[in-house]
């Protein structure tokens, strides 16, 4: 499924942050601290973009809003539900002027974030279910990140939808407000994932990607950038505008068919790669 793009439409810039600290080893690009987000987002709203949620954004791009120009916004985005989104996250959101999506992994509320191994406690634990309903009165939009943070891709069909349809309603009781948005954890997906998202009442879905969305791309797929904490504003500035390289996007999204066969034989032999 592709997105209806208004007139004029060419690219969307979508960020996609994790933690707001600061990490050490491996998963250190995952934990931007709050002083480089703040320096970030006063960098894109200098160079004149405007920062929105990604149900925001692709409400205005539907519109056809005059304002939706892609060149001049961008939609930010935040992976998993961690505190320090609540502590750090919102108030440098709020003295930007920026609005955000925060996808939340509904069964591990209040825990930290095991699939990250011995390195969880870098990033802190993550938001209770009464700190969630915080972020969600301060104005960010809350979405779906499934019920446990494994890849949906290798799951059976029965409990890929069950999960889904779990963290879809449970979020929505909680929230008292529309699950609109899905961000597949780790970015794995395939037909069956995206038409499960779709028929539980999502309308629309992020993986990874490493690119701008385009009106080409599925509206089940929306394509994100990843700003790191060695990233300046300046940089981040650049990589919005240029998109970043394109060779390594194309390689992976032609690896992804083998390495989900991959994660299935290691799965049945009670192994869950990501």
């Amino acid at each position: 499924m592709t997105v209806t793009a208004p007139r004029g439409w060419q690219t969307l810039p979508v960020l996609m942050y994790h933690s707001v600290s600061a990490a050490g080893g491996p998963l250190r690009d995952l934990a931007v601290p709050a002083a480089r987000l703040a320096e970030h987002l006063a960098a894109l709203t200098g160079a004149g973009y405007r920062l929105v949620g990604l149900a925001a954004a692709l409400d205005l791009l539907d519109a056809g809003s005059p304002q939706a120009g892609a060149e001049r916004m961008v939609a930010v985005t935040f992976d998993d539900g961690y505190r320090n989104f609540l502590t750090a996250g919102v108030p440098a959101l709020a003295e930007a002027g920026a609005g955000a999506t925060l996808y939340a992994s509904a069964g591990h509320l209040g825990e930290h974030a095991g699939w990250l191994g011995r390195w969880a406690p870098d990033f802190g634990r993550l938001l209770t279910w009464e700190e969630l309903v915080e972020v969600g009165a301060a104005g960010i939009e809350v979405a779906n990140h499934g019920w446990r943070h494994h890849p949906l891709d290798v799951l059976p069909h029965a409990q890929l939808r069950a999960e889904i349809r779990r963290s879809r309603d449970e979020l929505e009781q909680r929230l008292q407000t529309p699950m609109r948005g899905f961000a597949y954890p780790h970015g794995y997906h395939d037909r069956h994932v995206r038409d499960a998202v779709r028929q539980t009442g999502h309308d629309h879905a992020t993986e990874v990607g490493r690119r701008r969305h385009t009106p080409a791309d599925r509206r089940f797929a929306v394509p994100r950038l990843q700003p790191t904490p060695d990233m300046t504003g300046a940089d981040l500035v650049a990589l919005v505008a240029g998109g970043g390289p394109a060779l390594v996007p194309r390689v992976k999204r032609l690896a992804q068919p083998g390495w989900r066969v991959v994660r299935r034989i290691a799965r049945r032999a009670g192994k869950n790669l990501t």
